[in-house]
This record gives structure tokens, sequence and C-alpha cells, in this order.
């Protein structure tokens, strides 16, 4: 068989396509699995890094605070000096008020109802004297207006020793009773149910008044 120089160089050809596409279909080929992956480890040596941050300021001791936020102390004026007292020519003998009226009179006008006035619930004589009554309609005539009440009456006037007690002024035992003070040891009361206005010594069994001046 004749072989042409042509036909020659062509079979030549065909021969190193056929292997060339045979590998890359190979290569290619659906399903084909691909080759196992390799692992590298890379060994880096340990860094330190230094960030700044408000952290690593050195912190304010307790101690360095109390000395920089302390308040000062309130600044104290200094008080005045009292004046010195003026001297006075004579002492005072008694620090009780003095009495506005005269206590004998008050005595005296009381007296007019004992044995007359019986004892009630009134405060006039044409009805009859409970103590606070007795007290507030002989007082009334001496320009004192009072209330009714042993308590409310006593709290207008001014408490006093029994040694600066004197006639006019007022004795009484606080929720109870209330009379007037003759100056002499005795009242002047309305006393209780049954009696009449009396002049007579405090009631022991009562125990001490307290004497109060108007």
């Amino acid at each position: 068989m004749t072989v042409t120089r042509k036909t020659a160089a062509g079979c030549a050809i065909a021969a190193l396509i056929v292997p060339v596409a045979a590998t890359a279909a190979y290569a290619f080929a659906p399903g084909a699995s691909a080759s196992p992956a390799h692992t590298v480890s890379l060994v880096v040596a340990p860094q330190t890094y230094t960030v700044a941050s408000a952290a690593q300021e050195p912190g304010t001791t307790r101690a360095v605070f109390d000395v920089l936020y302390t308040p000062p102390a309130p600044v104290v004026e200094p008080s005045a000096a009292p004046a010195p007292a003026a001297s006075s020519p004579t002492s005072v003998a008694s620090a009780a008020p003095a009495q506005e009226f005269s206590g004998d009179a008050v005595v005296a006008y009381a007296q007019t109802f004992v044995g007359v006035v019986p004892y009630g619930w009134g405060a006039d004589p044409s009805d009859s004297f409970g103590c606070d009554g007795l007290v507030q309609y002989v007082y009334g005539r001496f320009g004192i207006s009072l209330p009714r009440g042993a308590d409310n009456q006593a709290a207008l006037g001014t408490v006093i020793s029994a040694d600066e007690a004197r006639a006019g002024d007022l004795v009484w035992w606080p929720g109870r009773h209330i009379g007037i003070w003759d100056g002499a040891g005795g009242i002047i009361d309305a006393p209780d149910w049954g009696r009449y206005v009396e002049h007579h010594a405090p009631w022991a069994s009562s125990g001490p008044p307290i004497f109060i001046r108007l």
C-alpha cells in the first residue's frame, strides 16, 4: 500500500491527539474522585501585645480620695459675749406675778355665798354653783372672765408655790376640783352634791393642791 507523505503526516498527528484527549477526559470525567487534601501545620512563636487603656493607669487610693474630696469644715462665727447684767439696787423677792385685783375683796365676796347657794351644775347664785361655777361668777365680778371647767380656769393662770399664795389665788386639784384660797389656810368652794358653798380647810385626802395666780 502506497502511503503518501500527506497521509503519513495525518496519521502522526492523530497518534498525538488521541492520548491527550483520553487523559483530559479522564481528568474531568463525572464522579471522578479528587486527590486527597494535604494539611500543613505552621508553628508561630507566641507574641505579647500591650494595649494602652484606662485600666492600666494607676488608680487613686481611698486615702488620697479622702484628702482631695473631703469638704471643708463649716466656719463657726464667733459668738458675741453676753452683755453684763445691769445691777439693780433692789432684788426681786418673788417670781410670782402680782395680783391685778384685791384678793381680800375676792374672798369677802365669795364668803357671802357660804351656806346660801347649793351645789349644782350652775354658775349663778339664783340657781346653784359647781366648783368652777362659783370661781367663774366671783372673778367675773372683778373683771376677770373665766371659762367653765376647773382645768380650763387653772390653765389661764400661773402656778405659784404654796409660800407665795395669798388671799384670792386659786386652789386646784387637776382634773377634780377648784376653789378660792383665803390666805389663812382655808378655801371657799362649792364642794359636792347635797351641800352648800363652804369655807373650810383643804381636803387632806385629795393630796396637796396646786396654787394658781390669775
